[in-house]
């Protein structure tokens, strides 16, 4: 099992949220994503990805950690996506919530984009 991202925070209470933390609840929980081969490249790659995500602009970011700001496409609303790099485990921590701390679910849109990028990054 791959070892808790010591950047992601965990999950609200609330289904508003995923992560690959190992402590996420069931409910919450997405794999993390994994690589092989250069781990700043891979990480890397995965930034341009997000860079090239609809509606996202990535905020802030180190050699093993970035945070972009998604909006969601109906009412603009502002997710956050984090994304940790560790390399020991062969795997990239990512973590994606809503900031409506308000709502009572997401309908799924922040599992959906964990998914989607996920796809994108396991196909090349």
């Amino acid at each position: 099992m791959p070892a808790v991202s010591d950047k992601l925070a965990p999950c609200p209470f609330l289904p508003i949220c995923v992560c690959s933390r190992a402590d996420a609840a069931p409910r919450h929980r997405v794999a993390p994503l994994a690589f092989s081969g250069d781990p700043a490249a891979a990480f890397a790659r995965l930034k341009g990805l997000v860079a090239e995500m609809e509606r996202t602009e990535i905020v802030s970011a180190t050699d093993d950690y970035f945070h972009a700001e998604c909006r969601t496409r109906l009412f603009r609303f502002v997710d956050d996506l984090e994304c940790q790099l560790s390399p020991a485990d062969g795997v990239i921590h990512v973590r994606s919530v809503s900031r409506a701390f308000y709502a009572l679910s997401d309908s799924g849109v922040n599992r959906r984009r964990v998914e989607a990028l996920r796809r994108r990054f396991e196909s090349g």
